[in-house]
């Protein structure tokens, strides 16, 4: 369907949705800010006041407005848990979802720990080593030393200090904590490779502590690499168990 073949109601949503973006991007539009009256706004964009009124409740249910019955509608600072759901929403229908979260992980860790590197505090890595602490005390448990895992690489994250990358790091959350998860119970019981992830982790951490970008990014995608060759096993095994079955 081209663009003038599109339903009246469906560009008019798009022309709302465009101005807040646009609005926020210019700044036009900052956190705390009240909105134009709903009149004014549906002349100025030309649409019905019942489509704007729709568009508004969809935005305020998303977090990115409020709205307060008597006072006006306000801009909001987006929640970063709806962004989280909406992210697991759209990546969770795509094949192979795990592998490509991974890539993005990948991208978005190796940046932050270099960055991490220059950036980070007493309490950054404070944070860090804590979670480290607990990674290693929740050996046996995949569920606790999978969350303990997630959160010392949400951390590091954290120690860059850049917006971008922790509201990205955000928004795939839900998916990297359940991943750890999972491949927690996969290896838990596999006291070498268990050994292994630890040090890997320790090597990671110094190399933050060390203010190393250049170690810190080889130690890190080391250890990914470690990550990598424990899902492929995993595989295999899988296959040979089903085979057996068979």
């Amino acid at each position: 369907m081209s663009e003038g073949d599109q339903p009246q109601s469906q560009k008019g949503t798009d022309r709302v949705i465009a101005y807040f973006k646009d609005a926020l991007m210019s700044g036009e539009l900052r956190v705390g800010d009240r909105l134009k009256s709903e009149r004014d706004l549906a002349s100025e964009l030309e649409v019905g006041r019942p489509l704007l009124r729709e568009v508004i409740r969809s935005l305020a249910m998303l977090g990115m407005l409020d709205v307060r019955h008597g006072s006006g509608t306000y801009v909001r600072q987006a929640n970063l848990g709806t962004v989280s759901d909406f992210f697991t929403f759209c990546l969770a229908q795509q094949q192979d979802m795990l592998d490509d979260v991974m890539e993005a992980r990948i991208g978005i860790e190796c940046q932050a720990i270099r960055l991490a590197c220059t950036r980070a505090n007493e309490v950054d890595l404070a944070r860090i080593g804590q979670w480290f602490g607990s990674l290693v005390d929740t050996l046996d448990d995949p569920e606790a030393g999978g969350r303990a895992d997630f959160m010392f690489h949400r951390s590091i994250v954290a120690a860059s200090h850049s917006s971008s990358l922790i509201t990205l790091y955000g928004a795939l959350s839900e998916l990297l904590r359940r991943s750890h998860v999972q491949r927690r119970k996969t290896v838990y019981h596999e006291r070498s490779v268990v050994g292994d992830l630890v040090e890997a982790h320790r090597e990671v951490f110094l190399s933050i502590v060390a203010k190393d970008p250049e170690a810190a990014d080889k130690r890190l995608r080391e250890h990914f690499a470690i990550g990598d060759e424990l899902r492929r096993r995993s595989l295999i095994d899988s296959y040979r168990k089903g085979l057996r079955k068979a």
